[in-house]
């Protein structure tokens, strides 16, 4: 797609600002989050005007009729000079307004992004489920490409990856690899993974486990031999595995439970905080590996003893999010208020803190 001039500005100076996210929304000029604060552009404010003739210009026919339809549309856009963009379009007073998110084209590897150590060796099942799951913005998608992309060197299999929309594109290394975007390859999520089943993948990546249907649909493939990573939007793992089992209806979640239980082999739940220095964002995590303690919670639906599992489970190197808060703030990386802020527990959490500022353990 040809990018205005107009929009290539503003892409322009997002890249060397090293955004995170662009807003382009009425009555104040683009804004721009660069390390998890929103700083406005030196430019006039746009009108409704700039913001609907903004949005309308990076989408196709198709992608117009979707969004007209919905009043909602995800999708991406690429500029040979500016990369890849990820867009998510909306609806404010009856006018378009969007959201943007430049998407590096580099792959960083585990010990850049800190991801536990054994996230690595999730890649190597040959069948069951992994979730990665946060609020926006937390880093679940590069996290998914970090694992596909370590399959894709290793592995020669074929991985199907269906996204809202794709961020980054794969090259071909040991593993085919299959791309679809939503409103551009396919028009659900729940119809297109169907139809995936029939194309002999062995990874499934899922961009989103949004509804019942899909969710049904990974289960069923994750247990019937392939492996199915994919994201979640809940914040911690004992929340992801009640989340799932709630969307169903009651007469269907003794069977789900059993599923997932049988399935599940990991969930990986993600947060990013501003570091101490308000320079960049550093990721702090939750990592359940689920063994036979975790199956027993999962079938007896007693999802909130997950916690206890994982508090005794360090040696597997499962932690609560609080622990990797409380780790984060030991090693000065973020400050005491990120830290109590962002904690499940932030009673415990003060008090372990105060511990450790008054010398103690």
């Amino acid at each position: 797609m040809n990018l205005t001039a107009e929009i290539q500005r503003v892409l322009a100076l997002a890249r060397r600002a090293e955004a995170s996210d662009i807003h382009i929304v009425a009555g104040l000029p683009p804004l721009f989050r660069i390390n998890g604060e929103i700083i406005l552009a030196d430019s006039p404010p746009m009108t409704r005007e700039d913001t609907k003739r903004m949005s309308y210009g990076l989408l196709n026919e198709e992608q117009v009729a979707v969004f007209e339809r919905e009043w909602q549309l995800c999708c991406s856009v690429f500029d040979e000079k500016l990369g890849r963009f990820r867009v998510s379009i909306y609806l404010q007073a009856g006018n378009p307004e969007m959201s943007i998110r430049p998407v590096s084209n580099i792959i960083r590897n585990r010990q850049e992004l800190r991801l536990p150590q054994q996230v690595e060796d999730l890649t190597r099942l040959s069948s069951g489920l992994v979730l990665i799951t946060g609020p926006t913005g937390s880093g679940k998608t590069t996290t998914l490409n970090f694992l596909v992309d370590l399959i894709n060197s290793e592995r020669r299999c074929k991985i199907i990856t269906i996204e809202d929309p794709v961020e980054y594109v794969h090259s071909q290394k040991k593993a085919i690899i299959v791309q679809q975007e939503l409103h551009t390859d396919v028009k659900m999520f729940a119809k297109a993974l169907t139809h995936v089943l029939r194309q002999d993948p062995d990874v499934i990546c899922i961009g989103e486990m949004r509804d019942l249907d899909t969710t049904a649909t990974a289960l069923m493939a994750a247990e019937t031999g392939h492996l199915v990573i994919a994201t979640c939007h809940t914040p911690n793992c004992f929340q992801t595995i009640e989340r799932i089992v709630s969307i169903f209806p009651d007469n269907q979640q003794a069977q789900i439970v059993m599923q997932l239980s049988n399935c599940l082999k990991a969930v990986i739940a993600q947060r990013l905080i501003q570091s101490a220095n308000k320079k960049k964002r550093v990721l702090a995590t939750e990592f359940l590996l689920v063994d036979a303690p975790t199956q027993r919670h999962i079938r007896e639906q007693e999802f909130h003893q997950i916690i206890s599992v994982i508090q005794t489970g360090r040696k597997k190197g499962m932690h609560l999010m609080d622990d990797s808060l409380y780790d984060l703030y030991q090693a000065g990386e973020i400050t005491y208020e990120s830290a109590l802020n962002n904690s499940f527990n932030p009673n415990v959490m003060r008090e372990r803190l105060l511990n450790k500022n008054n010398g103690g353990q």
